[in-house]
């Protein structure tokens, strides 16, 4: 009888670990380090964020079109990246939704002090023109790579704002450390940034002006969002759900306690280098831009789909805007 139970054991231990569930393995997190991610760098300071299936394995990225590919490539299950990536990668059969917002308005043009006389006198729509002939060459603008907010946003500006002639400018493309060198070294005139750079390239260069800010680039532009792969909708929607009360409660520490969030954010925005204080003071800058409800940005996303395809940018057919967004977690976490 011994040798029979001695030689069933394995066999029973085997079918009894094989009942046992699988361990889900971490969650695949895409991010950029800069402040329109900012909730995730609060939820994961204050150990709010998700760990169902242990902590998250973050995988940071210097821009948006980066993260496109990834999310194409079934890398990531969760992503912070802006709403223009996001609509590229939706475009291109990418099955993720729009689960809430981060921040809207948040892109700004910045002139270097060469550049900015030229719009604080005289037509702005002839700034460039001016600047190309007085300095017998054009004026040097970097931007985020096409199909990033910050490039459409200057674009929009450029276009349907000032009626630029953009021949008289030449328009480079960067991710957020280069453009933030850049702007330090005077090796551009100018760019469209977030913040903290924004607030960072002010202090440090004193004749640099902001020449437009959000709401006059592209009125009511949606930002950076929190998008979730619809696998993890589907089988894990406690989890979901955790992530939303998480990034609500964030949202709000951004908005009404800027000093209890500085140093959260400070750790992860342009890789921990920068001062606290200049981070919370691109937090305040930031006021009112800090937005977690992703119904209110829906009629903006359209309007920012409808112009990236008359531009190019987009190719194929036009995505089914209010279907890429799933907001029932934030109408139940919200309520």
């Amino acid at each position: 009888m011994k040798r029979v139970f001695a030689w069933m054991l394995p066999v029973l231990t085997v079918a009894l670990l094989g009942a046992q569930p699988a361990m889900s393995a971490p969650l695949e997190v895409g991010y950029m380090p800069i402040l329109p991610d900012a909730q995730l760098f609060i939820a994961m300071e204050q150990g709010t964020f998700p760990k169902d299936a242990g902590a998250p394995k973050l995988v940071q990225f210097q821009s948006g079109p980066a993260m496109v590919q990834a999310l194409l490539a079934g890398q990531l299950d969760i992503a912070y990246v802006g709403i223009g990536p996001a609509l590229v990668a939706r475009a291109k059969g990418a099955d993720i939704k729009v689960v809430a917002s981060n921040i809207v308005e948040q892109v700004s043009f910045v002139a270097l002090g060469n550049l900015a006389p030229y719009f604080a006198s005289g037509d702005p729509a002839s700034a460039f023109t001016r600047f190309a002939k007085d300095k017998g060459r054009q004026a040097v603008i970097a931007s985020y790579p096409k199909g990033a907010v910050p490039e459409a946003a200057l674009q929009y500006w450029l276009r349907n704002r000032v009626r630029a002639d953009t021949s008289q400018l030449k328009l480079i493309y960067q991710g957020e450390s280069q453009i933030q060198e850049s702007l330090l070294t005077g090796a551009i005139d100018g760019a469209v940034i977030l913040e903290p750079t924004t607030t960072n390239v002010l202090n440090k260069s004193p004749k640099s002006k902001v020449i437009a800010r959000g709401s006059e680039l592209f009125p009511k532009q949606p930002g950076a969002v929190l998008l979730v792969r619809e696998k993890v909708l589907r089988e894990q929607p406690a989890l979901v759900k955790a992530l939303l009360a998480a990034h609500i409660a964030a949202t709000r520490m951004l908005e009404n306690e800027p000093a209890k969030a500085a140093p959260m954010v400070q750790k992860y925005v342009g890789g921990g280098r920068l001062p606290v204080k200049l981070v919370e003071q691109a937090i305040r800058n930031s006021k009112g831009q800090f937005v977690a409800d992703p119904n209110l940005i829906i009629p903006a996303t359209l309007a920012l789909q409808k112009f990236q395809a008359e531009t190019g940018t987009l190719s194929g057919p036009a995505v089914d805007v209010p279907n890429m967004f799933n907001t029932t977690f934030y109408d139940a976490a919200a309520h």
